[in-house]
């Protein structure tokens, strides 16, 4: 494989230098030929996901824990990373200069921009009847939803890592406070707002703990139905438009976040607080209530006792607005998904690969690490004890998360089951969670009209610049709330008119790639 090289390349440019890639260029091809005395040798990229143990390891192939991988399937392993910051432009780039690993790690569908039009392009292989002969374990546990994320033209083009219940984040609470300040657990935004306004009186020192773009920090977005992200479009008259539309719950939801301001409940500072700030003020414990993933709750809590031994964490109901729902946006079914270059010449082997990950040696080693080292087993149950120490828990995330390529990560049932708190937190998932969340029509690939105009295009999990900019301004008083109208005008004057226009079209013409959301239960 080439190094990856720091240079910037456009999508379009790359897309068109694919079809012509594929048929031209011998890409590095997989070794092996099927005898179970030989190992499958193959390259895979992976993306780094800023976990610590990935980033700082010098040598990724040679970690005991890829070795032990190695060993269980009978491979050989060529990993190459690719940085988590950098991801979508090192595709992009490892797409246009044809160097192209034998297995590509995904963040998703079939049509992500990190995959550069690569599945339309013909680079990768269709898995239908390989899936059938070798990966029967993957078909029968991989959910519809997820296989229909990886599914172009009628054929499966990638193994999705999957998620089965798409409602991941949470409403988190310093537990301690909330009995110090004498209060229930809040259910309406009113009352969320005076549990905030008591923390405050405590002398907590961000009793809501605010982030730039509203990124983990868009709770009451959710009590009001307002998220303006991708997966958020609506039915409005004959139109299908992003659910912004709604005048009343937007102006409702940015008037929640002026009142925090102008209370003091939010940072004066927080439309520029990042992600690092952000979590050190929470283990630092500094904040009161803030939205994270449900699945790291556990580690947060240890980590915020060691700065503040009686502080405890707890996942609470998402506030609920006026029709009484609540909770945040729903997760895509699909977290990783794994593409398999057509020019492979052992594609069996790497089926077989990843139809093991949903065995139950995969499960036992991903999960607890290797007998009578990391656990051990008596009277036929098993003894395991999670690390504690900083290191540790980055590795055992690491063997868990990272390496454990094709699972069910809404939670590591091995682990959680072993102890009450998690055995708690997977009792939250499966009734609170389960009955949170917010989801809309959702369209892909995304509409066209979002490509050609990225400054009113959103993400999954914040707003579009052109929104951004004025949803800042509103809560800083900078600008009237009642002027959203006038930024809804200013969208579709910069080519929202298009994305209505295209979503509408769409989902008239009943296009098999436009989802609609089931209700939650």
């Amino acid at each position: 494989m080439k190094k990856w090289m720091k240079v910037g390349l456009a999508s379009a440019a790359a897309a068109s230098m694919l079809a012509a890639c594929a048929k031209t260029s011998e890409p590095p091809a997989a070794e092996g030929t099927g005898n179970t005395n030989e190992k499958a040798k193959f390259s895979i990229s992976m993306r780094t996901l800023a976990f610590n143990h990935v980033e700082k390891s010098p040598n990724i192939n040679e970690d005991k824990w890829v070795k032990k991988l190695e060993e269980l399937t009978n491979t050989d392993l060529n990993i190459v990373l690719v940085p988590h910051k950098e991801f979508e432009q090192k595709m992009i780039q490892m797409f246009a200069t044809n160097d192209i690993p034998d297995v590509v790690q995904g963040s998703g569908g079939v049509a992500g921009k990190e995959m550069a039009g690569s599945v339309q392009a013909g680079v990768f292989l269709p898995l239908d009847d390989l899936l059938q002969k070798h990966g029967q374990n993957l078909l029968k546990k991989i959910p519809k939803e997820a296989w229909q994320k990886e599914t172009y033209q009628g054929k499966i083009y990638a193994i999705p890592e999957f998620l089965s219940n798409p409602s991941r984040r949470a409403t988190a609470i310093r537990k301690d406070l909330l009995d110090k300040a004498g209060l229930p657990v809040p259910k309406t935004v009113d009352e969320y707002l005076n549990v905030l306004r008591k923390f405050k009186e405590l002398g907590v020192e961000q009793p809501y703990q605010g982030r730039e773009n509203f990124k983990y920090a868009d709770t009451f977005f959710g009590a009001y139905d307002a998220f303006p992200y991708l997966s958020m479009h609506m039915q409005q008259g004959d139109q299908i438009v992003p659910k912004f539309f709604n005048v009343d719950n937007m102006t409702k939801a940015l008037q929640t976040y002026k009142t925090m301001f102008d209370e003091g409940l939010i940072s004066k500072e927080f439309a520029t607080i990042n992600p690092t700030v952000y979590k050190n003020n929470i283990l630092a414990g500094k904040a009161g209530m803030w939205s994270m993933n449900a699945n790291e709750v556990l580690q947060w809590e240890k980590q915020l006792q060691a700065n503040v031994p009686t502080a405890k964490i707890e996942l609470i109901p998402s506030p609920v607005g006026p029709d009484g729902k609540g909770g945040y946006y729903l997760y895509n079914s699909v977290t990783r998904a794994w593409f398999i270059n057509k020019k492979v010449k052992n594609p069996e082997a790497i089926i077989k690969f990843f139809d093991w990950m949903l065995s139950d040696e995969a499960e036992k080693f991903f999960t607890f690490g290797i007998e009578g080292e990391t656990y051990k087993t008596v009277d036929g149950k098993i003894e395991y004890k999670s690390p504690t120490d900083p290191q540790g828990v980055d590795e055992e995330r690491y063997r868990q998360a990272f390496l454990w390529m094709v699972q069910d990560t809404k939670y590591n049932k091995g682990t959680l089951s072993l102890t009450p708190e998690g055995q708690k937190l997977m009792s939250i998932y499966d009734t609170m969670l389960a009955n949170e969340g917010r989801d809309g029509i959702q369209f892909e690939p995304r509409l066209e009209a979002y490509i050609k105009n990225p400054d009113i295009s959103p993400e999954s999990d914040f707003a579009a610049p052109v929104l951004l900019q004025h949803m800042v301004k509103m809560v800083y008083g900078k600008e009237p709330i009642s002027d959203w109208p006038k930024v809804i005008e200013e969208w579709k004057s910069k080519g929202g008119n298009d994305v209505v226009k295209e979503a509408t079209e769409k989902f008239k013409s009943k296009d098999p790639n436009v989802t609609i959301s089931m209700p939650r239960r």
